[in-house]
C-alpha cells in the first residue's frame, strides 16, 4: 500500500468520529462568532487524537489553533462551522419544513467542511506519527465565515504568518479545484440621529433619520452607474426608526456591503458610498456615524497548489452513490424545476467538446458526479474570508460536489442535505483530498518551492495589510 493510499485508509478507519462531529454540528446551528456548542465537537476529537489546541485566538472566543509536529515545513488547514439564520429546516425532507420557524441551518454545509477539515488534520498527523515524519500540522479553527469573517480577523493579529501552504475546501454542487479569485468585502453599519417630533402637530421641529437613510439609498443607488461593472453595493435597514407613521423617527441604521474584485478597490467605493451617508445626513440636518464590521481580501488561488490539488481530486474519484441516494438526491434538486438552462450553461463551458446529448444527461442527473476541469480565471461572484489567508501564505481550496445538483447555498435544501450519506461520503472525499494535498506538501520540497515562487511573482512585492482597524473587533 503506498502512503496516499495508506493516508486514505486512515480517514476511512476513523470516519464516524467526523460523521458523529458533522451531525451534531448540524444539530446545534450558531451562527457568526457564537459558535460555543459547534467547536466542542472540534475540540473533543482534536484532544483524543493528540492535537495541542491554543483556543480562543485572534479576540474570538471560539476560534483555535490545534497544532500536531513540530518543525518545516509548516502546513495549515482551515475549518469552519457557523451557520445561518433563518434557514432551519429538518434533515431527509424535500419541501421547506423548518424545525423552529425562523431559527438557524446549515445552509452553506459548514458543519460538513469543519468536519472534514478535521479529518484531513488527524489523517495527516497519524500518517506522520506512523512514519517519523517531520514538519507540522495547523488545524485553524476559524469562526463567522458568513459575513463576520473570522479569518479576516486572525490573519490581521498575524494567526497564519509562518505558514508554508494553507489548504481548505466548500461544498458545493459540483466538484472542481477553485482556481479563479473572489471579491474583497467591507461591511459596515451607518447609524443616523435626528430629532423626534410630532408629524402632524410640529413636523418643522423634527429632523427625521429615516429620511436621512432613504436619501443615502437613493445616493448609492445613483453611485452604482458609476462604478466598476464587477462591483457589488448591498444594504438592509437594520432600524428603520419604529413602527408608528405620525412620529418623526429620531434613529436608523442601515447596513451596507460594498464588494469588489480587489480590496483597494471595495475601499474607494466605500469611501464613496460613505460620503454619501454625510451628505444625507447634510440634507435632513441629522448626524450620521459610521461603524465597520468587518471586511476581507479577494482570493489568490496558486497554482502549484491547485494543481496539486487537482490531482488529488482523481485519486480519490467521484462520490460513489446508490441507486436509492440518487433518488434522494434526485427529489431535492427538483425543488429547482428552473436550474435547467444554467446547469447545462455550466457543464457545456467546462466542457465545450463535449456532445450535446451527454453534456443534457449530465445536467439532468441530480448529482453532478464528474469533476469539473482546472481552469483559472481572474472571475469573481462572491466573497470569501479565505481571501486573507491567501494573501499571506501559498493557499489552495476546492469546491466538493456533494449537494444536489441546481441547488444553491444558502438554502434549505442544503440544510435538509447536511446529515444525508451523501453528505458523509462528500465529507470523506474532501477530507481525502486535503489530506493528500497536505502529504505533497510535506513530502515535495520542489512543490513548496514552485509554490512560493508562484506566491511572491503574484504578490509583486506586496504584503498584506488588513482594513480593518485595530480597534474593531468581532462580535
Amino acid at each position: 500500500m503506498d502512503d496516499k493510499q495508506r493516508i486514505m485508509q486512515i480517514i476511512e478507519e476513523e470516519k464516524d468520529e467526523f460523521i458523529e462531529a458533522a451531525d451534531h454540528i448540524w444539530e446545534t446551528p450558531e451562527t457568526r462568532f457564537a459558535v460555543k456548542e459547534s467547536v466542542q465537537q472540534h475540540y473533543k476529537v482534536l484532544e483524543k487524537e493528540g492535537f495541542s489546541i491554543e483556543k480562543g485566538v485572534a479576540h474570538m472566543d471560539y476560534s483555535y489553533i490545534a497544532s500536531w509536529g513540530s518543525g518545516k515545513p509548516v502546513i495549515g488547514i482551515t475549518a469552519e462551522y457557523d451557520a445561518l439564520g433563518g434557514l432551519s429546516q429538518q434533515a431527509d425532507v424535500p419541501e421547506p419544513t423548518p424545525v423552529v420557524e425562523g431559527g438557524n441551518g446549515q445552509g452553506c454545509g459548514h458543519n460538513i467542511l469543519g468536519a472534514a477539515a478535521l479529518a484531513a488534520a488527524v489523517g495527516v498527523k497519524t500518517f506522520m506519527e506512523e512514519k517519523g515524519l517531520k514538519g507540522t500540522i495547523k488545524l485553524f479553527g476559524c469562526p463567522a465565515e458568513e459575513s463576520g469573517y473570522g479569518k479576516a480577523f486572525m490573519a490581521r493579529d498575524g494567526i497564519f504568518d509562518g505558514l508554508d501552504a494553507a489548504l481548505t475546501w466548500h461544498p458545493m454542487d459540483f466538484t472542481q479545484v477553485w482556481a479563479n479569485s473572489s471579491l474583497a468585502v467591507i461591511q459596515a453599519y451607518y447609524d443616523f440621529a435626528g430629532v423626534p417630533s410630532h408629524a402632524s402637530g410640529a413636523p418643522e421641529l423634527g429632523r427625521s433619520a429615516l429620511d436621512a437613510a432613504e436619501l443615502m439609498n437613493v445616493g448609492v443607488q445613483f453611485l452604482r452607474e458609476h462604478i466598476i461593472d464587477p462591483a457589488r453595493v448591498h444594504y438592509a435597514f437594520i432600524d428603520a426608526g419604529g413602527e408608528s407613521a405620525n412620529v418623526v423617527q429620531s434613529h436608523a441604521r442601515l447596513y451596507y456591503f460594498v464588494r469588489a474584485p480587489k480590496l483597494g478597490q471595495a475601499k474607494e467605493i466605500w469611501d464613496r458610498v460613505t460620503r454619501i451617508a454625510q451628505g444625507a445626513a447634510m440634507m435632513t440636518d441629522t448626524k450620521v456615524t459610521m461603524e465597520m464590521d468587518s471586511a476581507c481580501a479577494n482570493y489568490i488561488p496558486n497554482h502549484p497548489l491547485s494543481i496539486a490539488m487537482d490531482k488529488n481530486l482523481d485519486i480519490v474519484g467521484p462520490l460513489q452513490l446508490t441507486d436509492e441516494e440518487m433518488d434522494y438526491e434526485r427529489k431535492l434538486a427538483e425543488t429547482v424545476p428552473d436550474s435547467g438552462p444554467r446547469k447545462l450553461e455550466r457543464i457545456q463551458a467546462s466542457f465545450p467538446d463535449m456532445p450535446d446529448d451527454e453534456a443534457r444527461q449530465l445536467a439532468d442527473s441530480p448529482m453532478l458526479l464528474k469533476k469539473l476541469p482546472l481552469h483559472f480565471s481572474d472571475s469573481a461572484g462572491i466573497s470569501t474570508d479565505v481571501g486573507d489567508v491567501s494573501w499571506i501564505a501559498p493557499t489552495a481550496q476546492f469546491n466538493g460536489g456533494f449537494e444536489p445538483q441546481g441547488t444553491s447555498p444558502h438554502s434549505w435544501q442544503w440544510v435538509s442535505n447536511g446529515k444525508s450519506s451523501v453528505a458523509h461520503k462528500g465529507l470523506l472525499m474532501a477530507g481525502k483530498t486535503i489530506a493528500l494535498t497536505a502529504y505533497d506538501a510535506l513530502t515535495d520540497p520542489n512543490l513548496l518551492a514552485k509554490a512560493k515562487a508562484d506566491f511572491d511573482k503574484t504578490m509583486g512585492g506586496s504584503h498584506y495589510q488588513s482594513i480593518i482597524p485595530d480597534d474593531v473587533m468581532p462580535r
